[in-house]
C-alpha cells in the first residue's frame, strides 16, 4: 500500500491549514485576552486612585470634625466658667445701655438716680442668656464644620476616569 504523491500533498496542505486555522484562532484569543486584561489593569487603577483620594477626603473630614468638636468643647467650658464665675459673684454680666434722663421737676425733693450702678442682667434672665451663648457656640461649630465639608467634599468630586459605566 503506497501512499501517491497527490494524496500526500494534499494530506500535508490539509494539515498545514488546519495548523494556520488553530494558530489564528489562538492568535485571536491571545489578542483578546490582552486588550481584556490591561482594560482590567487601568480599571482597577482607576478604582485605587478614587479609593485613595476618598480616603484622603474622609482623613480631612475626620480631622475637620475632631477640630470643630475640640472647639465646641472649649466653647461650652469657657461658657460654663463664665456661668460659674457670674454665680458665685466673681464676675459680673454688664448690659451695654443708655438710660434717657428723666426730666426732674424743680418742685420735687431730692432728685437723683435709685441705683447709681452700671446696668446689668436680671437673675432670672442669665439662665437664658448662658443657653443663648451655649446654643451660639454650638451654631458656629456647626456652620463652620459644614463649610469645611462642603469645601472638602462637594467642590471637588473624585476622578472616575477610565472606569467603565
Amino acid at each position: 500500500m503506497t501512499i501517491s504523491p497527490l494524496r500526500m500533498t494534499l494530506f500535508v496542505l490539509l494539515v498545514g491549514l488546519l495548523a494556520w486555522i488553530a494558530w489564528d484562532n489562538q492568535d485571536d484569543q491571545l489578542t483578546t485576552a490582552r486588550s481584556e486584561r490591561d482594560l482590567a489593569l487601568s480599571e482597577r487603577d482607576a478604582v485605587i486612585k478614587v479609593a485613595n483620594e476618598t480616603a484622603e477626603r474622609l482623613a480631612t473630614a475626620a480631622a475637620n470634625d475632631l477640630k470643630h468638636t475640640q472647639e465646641l468643647s472649649h466653647a461650652l467650658k469657657a461658657n460654663q466658667d463664665l456661668r460659674l464665675a457670674v454665680d458665685d459673684g466673681r464676675r459680673r454680666l454688664l448690659i451695654k445701655a443708655t438710660c434717657p434722663v428723666a426730666a426732674v421737676r424743680a418742685d420735687a425733693g431730692a432728685g437723683g438716680v435709685a441705683d447709681g450702678d452700671t446696668a446689668e442682667l436680671a437673675a432670672d434672665a442669665r439662665s437664658d442668656y448662658f443657653t443663648l451663648r451655649d446654643q451660639l457656640a454650638r451654631s458656629k461649630q456647626m456652620i463652620l464644620g459644614l463649610q469645611d465639608h462642603v469645601r472638602s467634599f462637594c467642590t471637588t468630586q473624585p476622578s472616575t476616569t477610565g472606569t467603565a459605566p
